[in-house]
């Protein structure tokens, strides 16, 4: 790899119809971190919540949006259609099915997909995720497990694994993800391509998926809003700025989101992308100890802290009035 190579999977963004009921669910469920809640920047109505290993890393994170009003959503072509973890091998996969049985989390057989261990579960929202096993698995290293979370470490959730892109014209977004980004096809099962960064492994991977009869998904709680690929800091950002541009996709241009800086462009139908820094992180503003606690607000909405609050449903307090 070279300095502006994408690293791997940075972030996933979906859409909850309870951000309570997703604090509860990532927390206590799948004993993933909250280490920031914030709201959205381009829609202050909106929860926005970081859910990560113990420290934030990037690669770990899963985040999610409320928006006041909006419908459920529907699965189907062109989205990203299952959102993927990483736990540590095959016996990690046999926990989770016995801790979603006993919390009534629907789930689906353990099935093997591209020589790794599976398991496809679903959320309240019947949002769809999987796990998948790092048994034979080398590339980018996961995260350290939450050390408050309900999960034993050895078989914790270490981070994102490979996303699933449904799509009813793929060579569509084949030369963007090759030409363009630097991935490389590493095998075909079926109707599945599955596609990875620079040898990088289950934190970089992504799985396109083949449909020409199912119909178009419908963006609502329940789906993904968009997913985001690590780059290292804002030079190598500006370079895939240019880059993104140059090949004459639609992007936003560079956007400052505090805790990291990025970019999004439209990658195909129905299908958004970012690219983001590594840094600077989730605790620049508050500590460990008080991060998820309390709402936390860039600077340049701070002035508007009391009319936001007062839209949002307070959660998770108990500890930050202690």
């Amino acid at each position: 790899m070279v300095k502006t190579d994408l690293i791997g999977l940075h972030h996933v963004t979906a859409i909850t119809s309870s951000s309570p009921k997703m604090f509860q669910f990532m927390t206590e469920i799948l004993g993933l971190h909250l280490i920031k809640k914030t709201v959205n920047q381009d829609d202050v109505a909106s929860y926005h919540l970081y859910f990560t290993d113990d420290m934030g890393t990037a690669g770990t994170d899963i985040t999610f949006f409320d928006f006041p009003g909006l419908g459920h959503g529907m699965p189907g072509n062109n989205s990203i259609s299952r959102i993927g973890f990483r736990v540590p091998n095959d016996a990690a996969i046999d926990y989770w099915v016995t801790r979603f049985d006993e919390n009534n989390v629907k789930h689906d057989a353990v099935t093997t997909q591209f020589d790794a261990k599976t398991l496809f579960f679903y959320d309240f929202d019947n949002q769809r995720y999987q796990l998948v096993s790092d048994e034979a698995n080398d590339g980018v290293a996961g995260g350290t497990p939450y050390r408050h979370s309900p999960v034993p470490d050895e078989v914790a959730i270490t981070g994102l694994g490979p996303m699933v892109i449904t799509l009813s014209h793929p060579e569509q977004l084949n030369p963007i993800l090759t030409t363009v980004m630097g991935f490389n096809v590493i095998a075909v099962e079926g109707s599945q391509t599955l596609y990875e960064l620079h040898h990088g492994g289950h934190g970089a991977q992504i799985i396109v998926n083949f449909d020409l009869m199912t119909s178009n998904a419908l963006q609502g709680y329940g789906s993904v809003h968009h997913l985001a690929f690590r780059t290292s800091d804002h030079d190598t950002l500006e370079y895939w700025i240019s880059r993104l541009q140059k090949a004459g996709l639609h992007d936003s241009g560079f956007v400052e989101r505090f805790y990291f800086q990025s970019e999004y462009f439209r990658a195909a139908p129905g299908v958004l992308f970012e690219i983001a820094t590594d840094g600077p992180g989730f605790l620049v503003d508050e500590t460990y100890e008080e991060a998820g606690r309390h709402l936390e607000l860039p600077p340049f909405l701070e002035p508007q802290r009391a009319a936001i609050e007062a839209d949002l449903l307070p959660f998770n307090t108990e500890a930050a009035d202690e």
